[in-house]
């Protein structure tokens, strides 16, 4: 068995050779990789449903736009909940109903009260559902070169202009990867 060095916290920002429609120019943050496989939520798939009709008490607490995301194709009729806490937090110090993912980002008990969370976050987004890997699988995908690995930023959890979070992941790239951000959404219109 090989190590698998681990992408948490990552983001996977899908190539234009990508051919699933699921994962077209996504930005998935990658919430857990290891031996065993992946999971991560697209950041940047916003629907048109209100976080209050899902989940009333989040309401107040989700960032603009206040819309469910559908996090991936698996499980679309779970929620998952990604937060941010300003300036994060020693794990001694985690505000009750979060678990830190990486840096100041985690994950968010949806089934806690709102309130014991709503002093220490700074944005939340919800997602139905997520994006999954089994073992080897998004290795073999990078291998194909379906997926760009960058850094994630805070500020990508709850990018108020989601539809440019593609465009803007990479154009912050100090890389030929900052090239990418300007391929045309149909190569065959050039």
């Amino acid at each position: 068995m090989t190590e698998v060095s681990s992408l948490t916290g990552r983001l996977l920002v899908a190539t234009p050779a990508l051919a699933d429609p699921n994962f077209d120019r996504a930005v998935v943050l990658l919430l857990d990789h290891d031996e065993e496989g992946s999971l991560g939520v697209v950041l940047n798939r916003p629907t048109p449903v209100d976080v209050g009709d899902i989940l009333e008490g989040w309401a107040d607490l989700a960032g603009e736009p206040g819309v469910v995301f559908q996090g991936g194709p698996v499980s679309l009729d779970s929620a998952l909940g990604v937060a941010v806490i300003p300036g994060g937090t020693s794990a001694e110090r985690a505000p009750l109903g979060w678990r830190r993912v990486h840096g100041a980002i985690g994950l968010v008990d949806l089934e806690a009260p709102p309130e014991l969370l709503a002093s220490a976050l700074g944005s939340l987004r919800i997602f139905a559902g997520y994006a999954g890997w089994g073992p080897g699988q998004l290795e073999d995908e990078l291998v194909e070169g379906a997926w760009y690995v960058v850094e994630s930023e805070p500020g990508d959890v709850a990018s108020p202009s989601p539809e440019r979070l593609w465009r803007s992941v990479l154009r912050r790239q100090r890389s030929e990867l900052a090239m990418v951000a300007t391929y045309p959404d149909d190569p065959s219109l050039n």
